[in-house]
């Protein structure tokens, strides 16, 4: 069995959520879905259609914040879940994906015959069908700021072995980093890893965790199964969410090493 669990922030709820939540109810290895929204209750009242909510089931649990807690920390509340629950597997996944439910049973079989896979991710492609490379090798200062602030031309050969674009990408690759947009984990791998860092509010808190989970398990990209990821990169458009990137993204390297990083060379020269 498995949980999913998907963090909202003022979600466009017609358009992705209810798509989204009715495709997942149809997995037949569900336990429970969480929605964990982060948005602020005056914006609900205002933008969300009460008489639009997901379909009513024992399968579906939605769960209002607080406060904004950030992506990691809110996706720990349902991880922590599943361990009590002692669910084998935990899907963290955002909206904006597309995904067939059918997909998730094979994901979900799949991983349940291979016992040392901590975690996996298929292969992620834009709506137009275009790869998306979200698989890495483990960033340095220079692969992170250099992407966002330097001319693609001077860092171009760097991005693609950063990207693994250096190898063959139809088949699997026990990556150290795999994207926070779908991580089917191993709730025992998780936990034995120690969750994600709630001191990551986001962005590298998938670099984090996968890293860790990486030590002791195989940390997948798995091409068998391909899934639709509409990827905003906001960090892109909004000047406040690029500096909540960028304090974020320091915060990792205060916490690895900005340049001498022993476990990352490993990680990523295997």
């Amino acid at each position: 069995m498995l949980n999913i669990s998907i963090v909202l922030y003022r979600p466009k709820w017609e358009q992705e959520v209810l798509p989204l939540v009715a495709e997942l109810l149809k997995v037949k290895n569900l336990r429970r879905i969480y929605l964990l929204d982060n948005s602020e209750k005056d914006w609900l009242k205002e933008h969300v259609d009460i008489q639009k909510a997901p379909p009513a089931s024992h399968q579906l649990r939605y769960m209002a914040m607080p406060e904004n807690l950030g992506y990691g920390k809110a996706h720990n509340i349902a991880l922590r879940e599943s361990a009590y629950q002692e669910v084998d597997l935990h899907l963290v996944m955002n909206s904006d994906i597309r995904v067939k439910a059918e997909d998730i049973d094979a994901m979900h079989d799949w991983m349940m015959a291979h016992p040392m896979v901590g975690q996996l991710m298929p292969r992620v492609v834009h709506p137009d069908g275009s790869q998306q490379y979200l698989a890495k090798r483990l960033p340095s200062p220079l692969d992170v700021f250099g992407r966002r602030f330097l001319p693609a031309s001077w860092i171009a050969k760097r991005n693609a072995r950063y990207e693994l674009r250096d190898l063959d990408l139809t088949r699997p690759v026990n990556a150290p980093y795999l994207s926070g947009c779908f991580m089917l984990l191993r709730t025992k791998a998780a936990v034995e890893a120690g969750l994600f860092d709630e001191r990551f509010f986001m962005y590298p808190e998938d670099i984090d965790l996968t890293r860790r989970i990486h030590r002791n398990w195989l940390t997948l990209y798995q091409p068998q199964w391909t899934i639709v990821h509409a990827h905003a990169q906001a960090s892109y458009k909004n000047k406040h969410m690029l500096r909540i990137h960028i304090q974020n993204m320091c915060a990792y390297f205060r916490k690895w090493g900005w340049f001498f990083d022993s476990e990352r060379q490993t990680f990523n020269n295997l």
